[in-house]
């Protein structure tokens, strides 16, 4: 699988990354080993997990145990404050047997008063610095399903990492409170690193009918499936993360092994043949 450059961190990481998301769910442990054991076979080496993700840290214990060396592994707080996210950030560590994590991202920053309150001086940042200095931490990042939110936040502190949704229909449907493109030029000029999520979001659930254990409808063929990662990993990311579903997400690691560039021209035609999904974002 082919390997990019996570910005300026020296990281070469895999294009399609290890999402902790797939334990939201609640796979039996037996299915998850089998899912994590078939990503790393295939050369992921970038795990994504939170403490918010079900069982994921205590599930993934023993498989960064044991390929420590070889994986980029990430983690996030939703806490804002500087002793929430202090506990938390060491709770992660004992949980997942590791020492350090190579990223800690403030995660899920959608609101600005959450982020104000994140980068204050008794903010959440100022603990995961202080677990910089200590050596727990290598490199720092924010995740946001809010573009305009990132916006903000690259203004106020030089993040290494960004993770945001980037996917064809939001593309079709472009806003300023959806549009990544914006994020993805300035992460280019400042040598952040890009991380896409919902790759493969085709929209809301339209009923309460959800045979994927996703919390947006996905796109679920293999050729769907395809074009989706393929234009996602068109654009200017390192990585995206698989879904939380362990179906879709071993059908985009599949599709990752055959990943081909879209060219422009490509990337507008399926943006048309998607328009007429309702996107993702913003949240109605």
């Amino acid at each position: 699988m082919e390997r990019r450059g996570l910005g300026r961190t020296g990281q070469k990481s895999t294009i399609v990354a290890l999402g902790g998301a797939i334990f939201i769910g609640k796979p039996e442990q037996k299915e998850a080993d089998a899912f994590i054991k078939l990503a790393l076979d295939h050369g992921v080496n970038h795990i994504d997990v939170a403490p918010t993700y079900g069982d994921a840290e205590t599930q993934l214990g023993k498989w960064v145990r044991e390929y420590r060396k070889s994986i980029f592994l990430a983690c996030k707080t939703r806490n804002r404050t500087r002793k929430e996210a202090a506990e938390e950030l060491g709770r992660s560590l004992e949980h997942l047997q590791t020492d350090h994590f190579d990223l800690y991202q403030l995660h899920g920053l959608d609101k600005p008063d959450e982020l104000e309150t994140a980068l204050g001086p008794d903010g959440a940042i100022q603990a995961i610095l202080e677990a910089k200095r200590q050596g727990l931490v290598k490199y720092i990042g924010i995740t946001s399903h809010n573009p305009v939110n990132i916006m903000r936040a690259l203004k106020r502190f030089d993040f290494d990492t960004v993770l945001l949704p980037v996917n064809c229909v939001l593309k079709a449907h472009s806003q300023p409170e959806n549009d990544y493109e914006p994020v993805l030029a300035v992460a280019k000029e400042k040598g952040i690193g890009v991380i896409a999520m919902k790759a493969i979001a085709k929209g809301p659930w339209p009923n309460e009918k959800r045979p994927y254990k996703t919390w947006y409808q996905p796109f679920d063929t293999q050729k769907e499936i395809d074009e989706a990662l393929w234009f996602a990993l068109s654009q200017d990311v390192t990585t995206a993360t698989s879904s939380s579903d362990i179906g879709l997400a071993t059908m985009m690691i599949d599709a990752a092994e055959r990943f081909t560039p879209m060219s422009k021209e490509e990337q507008m035609e399926l943006a048309s043949k998607v328009s007429s999904f309702k996107p993702l974002f913003p949240r109605q």
